[in-house]
């Protein structure tokens, strides 16, 4: 089987690379890669979102299967432009991932199908939402999301009214996060602790994976702002297989459900982003792919053919697949970001030791923002590499995972130091 994956980040060379450990696939293709991701396969340079020459790329080289990592392709509807002439993908149709590309979508869909989640309100007016938030009694929080895709930074946590009220005029009055913020949502904010399950969706069959606890916040003890994820552990002690159950029974069936009702079926990744409240999960989020960087730690774990599950789920098929199995050993990934970022950072830095951290046992050094320069490796993102562990507990990973991150180096590099003590708590 030939495949090609789409997209440059931390999450498409972990696909990448599990991808082929899979004694089916021949060959894979990533376009448009990174440096990381062309030390394991074929890097084509095609941007993520030129369809057309994709869908050309892949007639040419009969690619058997296509597999989508970020979200703003899926969006954008490159699943339907292939699936016009043919093509084997996986990934939801563009009217399937709205769940992420709209907020308010997301949250009216939710609230048809009852599942779980926080009151909301959406407003286009910043006089209205702040007018909202006064209103309201003294002591109530709330979180307000940029309708649109932001790239995982259209989100803020408020702790007060008055950073509420800013936040709202930094998306509708100052425009931070462009067409993405025109519209807003805002959430009554909800207590408890986040965790991530992902699951394989063919329209019908879900097949949930091993849940993960990503780390949104950029600093250690989780504040300061909000990035695309700092690091993330597999399993967490706080997600037992009772809650892994209702997650699937009260949430992900009756989405699914409901997608399917309004002619919207969803086939490829659904990620649920979940906040274990006292009354049980609650979603804070949907995502239509896989998470980053969950995905790098969750397929650590995973011992099944990650490219026979993606083609079943393509067929509608995932029924037919034998259940997953699972590395019991836990695993843990540490994002290296740049000096700047979530904010504006410096590119072209050249990066130091990857060499010496391939070396640490049971390691594997993920590049996220990443690009090749002549001999060199420099930095080209904001978060830059995500260095993956798996060991016999989450202490042995996480050594193992800071050990390799002690060797690489490049000016203003940094990440957290706290990535899966949370799960020390349970």
């Amino acid at each position: 089987m030939k495949i090609l994956v789409i997209g440059s980040g931390g999450r498409e060379h972990a696909l990448v690379w599990k991808l082929k450990q899979s004694p089916s696939v021949t060959q894979i293709y990533c376009a448009p890669g990174n440096a990381g991701i062309g030390l394991d396969c074929t890097n084509v340079d095609i941007a993520a979102t030129d369809f057309p020459k994709l869908i050309k790329f892949v007639q040419k080289e009969k690619i058997d299967l296509t597999v989508v990592g970020p979200e703003v392709p899926l969006v954008q509807g490159i699943v339907d432009e292939f699936q016009k002439v043919g093509l084997r993908i996986f990934g939801p149709t563009k009217k399937a991932a709205e769940l992420e590309g709209s907020k308010k979508f997301a949250k009216e869909i939710m609230r048809k199908a009852n599942v779980p989640t926080a009151d909301f309100r959406v407003f286009t007016n910043s006089a209205e939402a702040i007018s909202y938030i006064e209103e309201r009694e003294e002591g109530d929080r709330f979180v307000i999301k940029a309708d649109g895709l932001a790239a995982g930074k259209g989100v803020t946590v408020c702790d007060s009214n008055e950073e509420a009220r800013d936040a709202i005029r930094r998306m509708l009055l100052h425009k931070e996060f462009g067409e993405a913020g025109q519209r807003i949502v805002i959430e009554d904010r909800l207590v408890g602790e986040e965790a991530s399950l992902l699951a394989f969706v063919d329209g019908n069959t879900i097949v949930p994976l091993e849940a993960a606890q990503d780390h949104k916040a950029a600093h250690d003890g989780d504040t300061g702002p909000n990035t695309g994820g700092m690091g993330a552990y597999s399993p967490t002690p706080i997600v037992n297989d009772e809650i892994i159950d209702t997650v699937v029974e009260k949430i992900l069936v009756p989405m699914v459900h409901e997608m399917n009702k309004e002619g919207r079926p969803f086939r490829g990744c659904l990620y649920a982003g979940l906040m274990l409240t006292n009354q049980g999960p609650k979603v804070l989020e949907f995502n239509v792919r896989l998470g980053d960087p969950e995905t790098q730690a969750v397929l650590m774990r995973l011992k099944s053919d990650l490219a026979q599950i993606m083609y079943a789920c393509a067929e509608g098929k995932l029924d037919q697949i034998e259940p997953l199995e699972w590395d019991p050993r836990p695993s843990l990934c540490v994002v290296m970001a740049s000096a700047g970022y979530p904010g504006d950072y410096e590119k072209g830095l050249p990066i130091r030791g990857l060499d010496d951290a391939a070396l640490v046992p049971d390691t594997k050094v993920f590049h996220a923002g990443t690009r090749r320069v002549g001999e060199q490796i420099v930095n080209d993102g904001g978060r830059v590499l995500g260095v993956t562990a798996i060991g016999d507990t989450i202490s042995d990973a996480k050594l193992r995972a800071y050990q390799a991150v002690k060797c690489i180096r490049w000016d203003g590099a940094w990440c957290r130091k706290d990535i899966s003590d949370k799960a020390n708590r349970y």
